[in-house]
């Protein structure tokens, strides 16, 4: 059954959903012997706005929780109980990638954005998108999610990322120190928060592509209010990266 999102709650206070329907308690037993399936949780939180609430406080949590433990563990390890956008912007970021529409951030190339089963994320990997400036930042990046023989570009690749307690980074005081300007329409996909482009805040260290394995000069990403990440890349052929590596 196809479920239309409702702005508003459509009960009345004395609804019996509001006073006689399963507790948080119970639905959150539900949830977690489904292994906190996400397509389901998004479904729930099409009914009404209560059951989005509570997507938004409990079930996206434990699913970031369950699906990236160690992650969400040093994303949480500064004291905070929330996390910059939201569980539900976090948890899309760990099972989306974005893709590019036409005359988007990433112009270059067209490909839809589409749900992918599993992705790593490495605080290693992310020193490597950080300027030295910025080496005592926590970055997560994810492998680049692959799409190959796209016309003239060759095989690209797409990648995404989060930082730990973004307000608080150096990489946030660089991009301010340095007068960089947000994108003036486009917004992140995730959280619908204003974007950073590093490239133009000259913040893309060559380290970057020779951890992806791209081209040099082919390294784009953005960064958004809430510090979550998403780029671009051209992917090297697979020698050519085997050699990038060893540079590294």
């Amino acid at each position: 059954m196809f479920l239309v999102k409702q702005y508003r709650c459509i009960h009345s206070s004395s609804c019996r959903c509001t006073k006689g329907h399963l507790s948080e308690d119970v639905i959150f037993l539900v949830f977690q012997q489904m292994n906190w399936n996400p397509k389901a949780i998004a479904t729930l939180s099409l009914v009404c706005k209560w059951f989005d609430d509570l997507a938004k406080r409990v079930l996206w949590k434990e699913f970031c929780r369950t699906r990236a433990p160690k992650m969400m563990l040093d994303l949480q390890s500064s004291g905070s109980h929330s996390i910059d956008g939201n569980w539900r912007a976090l948890a899309k970021l760990l099972i989306y990638c974005s893709g590019c529409s036409k005359d988007g951030l990433f112009n270059n190339v067209q490909v839809p954005g589409h749900f992918v089963y599993r992705t790593r994320f490495s605080r290693t990997s992310g020193k490597s998108f950080l300027m030295p400036q910025c080496k005592n930042d926590v970055l997560y990046v994810s492998d680049p999610c692959e799409h190959l023989d796209q016309g003239d570009e060759g095989d690209v690749g797409f990648f995404r990322g989060v930082f730990k307690s973004f307000s608080m980074s150096m990489a946030k005081r660089m991009l301010i120190q340095r007068g960089a300007q947000l994108h003036p329409t486009e917004l992140c996909p995730y959280c619908k928060a204003k974007l950073w482009s590093m490239r133009e805040a000259k913040m893309i260290p060559q380290s970057a592509s020779c951890r992806l394995g791209a081209y040099s000069d082919s390294t784009d990403f953005y960064v958004c209010l809430n510090g979550h990440m998403l780029g671009n890349c051209i992917l090297l052929p697979l020698s050519d990266s085997e050699e990038a590596f060893e540079l590294e």
